[in-house]
């Protein structure tokens, strides 16, 4: 088969996506359609947002399709209708079976993990959460449950120990686009080889919500300084300050770890005209970035010019 002859849907919504989608067209592969999000209002002023996809997507006069519903008949008569062989999937949402069986040569995704480990909503974060050392992309084509598929291709990466969630995004994008690229290839020569995914994962990559974000100062060192940093830059870790009679909720987005032996107890504030620590099991976690209710996010020396701790301020 040549590249001419493949004619691809590709699916996929936030920035992540984008930079495949660009590797796509960047090699001269034939995009027929873009299937993304629908427009959604968003923020205080509900302003109508379009997806990152989209607007890439309409910049390159793609043909951009907007399902709210992925077994609509119009949508599947106009999907069919694109006359695709092979769609691509990244960042989108699970797929009804006849959407991912309509192409002659399959649906495959990409997902930023090397599985069967962290399947679902966010691997990414939660690799850094874990203090993994390693992560990397796999393709599979898709099948009737989420991130099982058949195994076509996977590349690993460094974790690096001051990485954070947005840097090694950035990092699986540029692999995800070398490993999308080659798996068409092999598509393409007709070299796929596939590996068969163990049914049970061992590490779970669970949707994050405001109970998995917050930080537990009786965790270890580690483990919240891993916590802070899976979450830096969106959603973002947070804890409650009770300061006096006030409790108030702080996001927190970059910390330094201290080990040093102590006798303060855990969440007891350690404060100098210039820095924030919190004292923790076996040293301190020192706030360097982060955000109070109704300012905006500060470093530590900025943020102590213009507040006042009350006596016996803790984290709990």
């Amino acid at each position: 088969m040549k590249k001419e002859d493949i004619r691809i849907v590709f699916m996929g919504t936030p920035e992540f996506a984008v930079t495949i989608l660009e590797g796509l067209l960047k090699e001269k592969y034939q995009v027929v359609g873009v299937i993304t999000a629908p427009d959604r209002p968003a923020g205080r002023g509900q302003k109508i947002h379009l997806s990152a996809v989209k607007v890439f997507a309409k910049s390159k006069d793609l043909t951009v399709l907007q399902p709210t519903n992925l077994k609509d008949e119009t949508f599947l008569s106009d999907l069919k209708n694109l006359n695709a062989n092979l769609q691509i999937v990244v960042a989108f949402r699970m797929l009804p079976e006849v959407v991912w069986k309509m192409p002659k040569l399959g649906t495959f995704n990409l997902h930023a993990s090397l599985l069967p480990d962290y399947r679902g909503a966010a691997p990414i974060n939660w690799a850094i959460i874990n203090g993994e050392k390693t992560s990397g992309v796999t393709t599979f084509f898709i099948d009737e449950k989420i991130d099982t598929g058949a195994i076509i291709l996977q590349s690993k990466i460094a974790i690096n120990p001051s990485d954070t969630a947005g840097n090694l995004h950035d990092k699986l994008m540029v692999l995800g686009t070398k490993v999308v690229i080659n798996t068409i290839e092999k598509i393409e020569n007709g070299t796929v080889e596939t590996i068969i995914q163990p049914l049970k994962e061992t590490k779970t990559a669970y949707k994050l919500n405001k109970d998995n974000c917050k930080i537990v100062w009786t965790s270890s060192l580690e483990s919240i300084y891993n916590m802070v940093r899976g979450l830096h830059p969106y959603p973002a870790s947070w804890a409650l300050l009770q300061n006096g009679s006030e409790r108030l909720n702080v996001k927190v987005y970059e910390v330094k770890k201290h080990y040093e032996k102590h006798e303060y107890l855990t969440g007891q504030l350690i404060l100098t005209k210039k820095s924030i620590k919190v004292a923790v099991n076996m040293g301190y976690i020192e706030l360097i970035n982060f955000k109070f209710p109704g300012k905006r996010q500060m470093d530590a020396t900025s943020f102590l010019n213009g507040f006042t701790f009350e006596e016996n301020s803790k984290m709990l």
